[in-house]
């Protein structure tokens, strides 16, 4: 298991492992190619807007963790991952933990219709058994429902920051015992224990009326 990567090595990683599936005539990729596929608005999530020396970070980066590189020789620098070698997983595992890196946790069903994009999954079934692949190395973690959904997510744990911001989203709902109590609820309390004090004052012989006036001194 590779050290975690912060949200900027994250997606770079991502872009280049897409770009190489997707686009492989323009791979390896010039650090502006790098920068635009970081920033496009489509396929991403959530959209990012780096600049050239935050994206030679990353690399910086990926390099020292040996899993990206750059190839000299022509009129600009090139990268590459080497994260099908360092990782040691299928094409197809690649393709999903690429597309989890560049738009986050995701349900079944998404997942596999946007990872078929860089390699073909052709059941729910393929995409399970990549995602025990991934699970059992470590890469992924089943998580709970989207809100305002039922299906269940798959998050890629490479990156620590995108599994701190996941969490943070899903904030537990409060139970029946915890949730605070309505106003009409706490309107009927008050007026229970209004009668219970004039009760109580009546069985004393108590005006609470004149409760407030002072005391007559005795002569």
């Amino acid at each position: 298991m590779p050290d975690s990567l912060n949200s900027h090595e994250a997606r770079v990683l991502g872009v280049l492992i897409e770009k190489a599936f997707t686009t492989p005539d323009q791979y390896p990729l010039t650090l502006n190619a790098l920068t635009n596929g970081c920033n496009q608005k489509s396929n991403r999530s959530p959209k990012v807007d780096y600049g050239e020396a935050e994206v030679s970070v990353a690399l910086d980066g990926l390099r020292f963790k040996h899993i990206a590189g750059a190839l000299t020789g022509g009129r600009a620098e090139r990268w590459r991952h080497t994260a099908l070698e360092h990782f040691d997983i299928s094409e197809r595992a690649l393709a999903v933990l690429g597309e989890l890196l560049l738009r986050g946790a995701q349900p079944q069903g998404e997942l596999r219709t946007r990872a078929s994009r860089m390699q073909p999954i052709g059941s729910l079934e393929e995409l399970a058994e990549t995602l025990r692949e991934l699970q059992q190395a470590g890469f992924v973690q089943r998580i709970g429902p989207a809100p305002g959904s039922r299906a269940e997510r798959w998050q890629q744990l490479l990156s620590e920051e995108d599994g701190q911001a996941a969490a943070a989203t899903e904030k537990p709902r409060p139970s029946p015992s915890t949730r605070a109590p309505r106003i009409p609820d706490l309107e009927a309390r008050v007026t229970h224990l209004e009668q219970q004090l004039a009760l109580l004052a009546k069985q004393l012989g108590v005006d609470l009326g004149a409760t407030s006036s002072p005391p007559q001194e005795e002569n």
